[in-house]
Formats: structure tokens, sequence, C-alpha cells
């Protein structure tokens, strides 16, 4: 049995990418998940997975991650997408009319330039309905992986990472509040007892990996990436610069992490630290930069469910593809050279 962590980014609607990563591994036998670390997206598939999990094994999991993202297609405003998917069933040319449609141009410039906070109560988050149908006694259940969700507080700045009981539906939306589109998500924090407000999580752990790295977890964390850390295309127009922006900006914590393992790694490789001081993370990665560079920040806003059917696809696609060539890797060695990544 191979035991594995897994650290789950997050980025809207592009998060189906994810749901297909994890419904590949899940129909693996051989493979145990024991953490998952997540972030916005990234959060909601690690509840919808452990809900169902919990309740019904690998097919629960995979059943209620069904039931998640049909219910998130669901709430896609038709006024916005209906007349395009009719007439582009292409991932990247249906990206392009998104954007590049009037209800979209003007839902753009209204959150860059009005606060969420001048529609008072009005502007409630879609997924905030659906979030609280999860079954939150199995999701906070001490059986199935043990589940982290990452969120930003907004008066200090600093991650906060709900485990175990902590996780909530109000953790949840925290963890996916996008400042620009909802008001802050304010509760009682069980850890301080205080009156906290919470933005997106992918501002300072997209996902966190750190909370992987305990000694009852395995060594090896699969980071399913859906924000392309390269593109080469220069952005040259508003929007994409924007989007770019919002990449780099949801990657640097990720990068971060990733850097202090691989400074880890090579003290260890080196003797430089005593054996067992450190744990050595095997690190991982499943993405598909190719799909998300031809996909933009309106796919990431607007749930299509003809976007979210060829994401779910590539995600199966790719954990497919992974698990062909690095199975054997698990508990062994790690199949991303972090040094030449930061080389």
């Amino acid at each position: 049995m191979k035991k594995i962590n897994l650290a789950l980014q997050g980025g809207g609607a592009h998060g189906a990418f994810t749901w297909g990563v994890l419904d590949a591994i899940l129909q693996d036998d051989e493979i145990e998940i024991a953490g998952i670390s997540g972030t916005s997206a990234g959060a909601l598939n690690a509840a919808a997975l452990k809900a169902g999990m919990v309740t019904g094994g690998r097919e629960g999991a995979r059943e209620n991650l069904r039931w998640f993202w049909e219910q998130v297609g669901a709430v896609t405003d038709d006024r916005l997408t209906g007349w395009i998917s009719s007439m582009t069933p292409n991932a990247a040319s249906m990206a392009k009319a998104i954007e590049a449609s009037p209800a979209y141009q003007m839902f753009d410039m209204t959150t860059r330039l009005m606060s969420p906070y001048l529609y008072g109560p009005m502007l409630q988050n879609p997924l905030d309905k659906l979030v609280r149908d999860l079954r939150f006694e199995d999701v906070c259940s001490s059986d199935g992986p043990e589940i982290n969700i990452c969120a930003t507080n907004v008066r200090t700045g600093k991650i906060r990472v709900f485990t175990g009981d902590e996780v909530s539906p109000e953790a949840l939306m925290a963890s996916a509040c996008l400042p620009s589109l909802f008001q802050a998500v304010e509760f009682v924090d069980p850890k301080t007892g205080k009156m906290e407000a919470y933005w997106d999580g992918g501002y300072v752990g997209n996902p966190a990996l750190f909370p992987l790295f305990e000694r009852h977890l395995p060594d090896d964390i699969i980071v399913v990436n859906i924000n392309p850390l390269v593109r080469h295309e220069l952005p040259m127009n508003s929007q994409s610069i924007q989007n770019r922006i919002n990449e780099i900006s949801f990657n640097s914590s990720l990068l971060r992490e990733l850097r202090a393992i691989e400074f880890v790694q090579r003290l260890l490789e080196k003797h430089t630290l005593p054996e067992g001081s450190m744990k050595n993370v095997l690190v991982h990665m499943i993405a598909d930069d190719e799909l998300m560079n031809e996909l933009n920040v309106a796919t990431k806003t607007i749930p299509a469910p003809v976007i979210l059917a060829r994401l779910f696809e590539a995600g199966q696609a790719a954990a497919s593809v992974f698990l062909k060539n690095h199975k054997t890797d698990l508990n062994t060695r790690s199949t991303i050279n972090l040094t030449e990544m930061f080389s």
C-alpha cells in the first residue's frame, strides 16, 4: 500500500481539474490518502472527499465529489454562459468567448471598481448553501484522511489552518473568499475565542504544505497544481495581465515552501543535519499547464459545465499518466527535481 498526502491548490472553477485527479487516485486500491491540505477550491474538494469516504469508502468519496461539482455547475448564470455553451464546445475558444462577453466584461469592471461592502447583504456567495449541505459530522470525523483547510486572517495577514473539528462551513467559505467579490467571512475562531475575519487562503498558503510535515503522516506529498507555473506568452491586455498577477501571487507561497523543502533535502544529503532531525519530504506534482494556459480568470469565476467537464477529464488523464509513470516511485523518491526548479 502506497501512503500519500495531497496538497490541493485553489483556483475557482478550475478546481474541477483536481476533482478529476482525485477520481483517478480513488480508483487505485493500492494508494491510501493519509492527509490533505487544501485551499479554496482545494479545500472544498478535500471536504467533499472526506465526507464521502467516511460513509461510503472510495466509491462514496467519488460519488460525493461528483455530486458536489454537478451542483457547482448548476450555479452557473445562463445569461453569461448559456448561449456560449451551445456554440463553442472547445475549452480554449469558450474561455475566450466568456472573457469577451459583455456580461463578463461588466462583471469584471464592477468587481475592480466597487467594494463588495457597497452591496450590503445582497451579494451572497452562491456556494454558501452547497457548502452547508456537506455532512460536517463526517468532514470532522477522526476517520478517513486528516484534512487541513487554509485561510488568510485579514487583520494579521497570517495563515490560519483549520483542522479536525475546527473545520466548519464558515472555515470552508473563508478559505474560498475572494475579497474583490465577497465580504470577509467573520466568525468566532475556536482557537482564539474571538471574532476574526478571513479571506481566501491562497494569499498565504496555496496550499500550505507544513501541516503535512507531521511525523505521523507519510513522507510523500502530491501537489495538484492548477495555477500554471509558466506562461510563455507575454500578457499584454489588462485582463491577461491581471490573470497572470493572480497566478503568480497564488503560486508564491507554494514556491516558498518548495524552496524550503529543497534546502532541507540538500542539508540531509550532505549530512549537515543529523539523520532524523528533519523530515525528508518527497515531492510530486500533477498538473496540466498546457490546458491551464488556454483558460483564464473568467473560467475560474464562471463554472460553465462544458469547462468543468473538460477539466475533470484532463485531471483524470493527468493523474492516470502520473500513476503509470511514477506509482513505483511513491514512498521511495521525489519525482520533481526541486534543485532544477529553483536553479
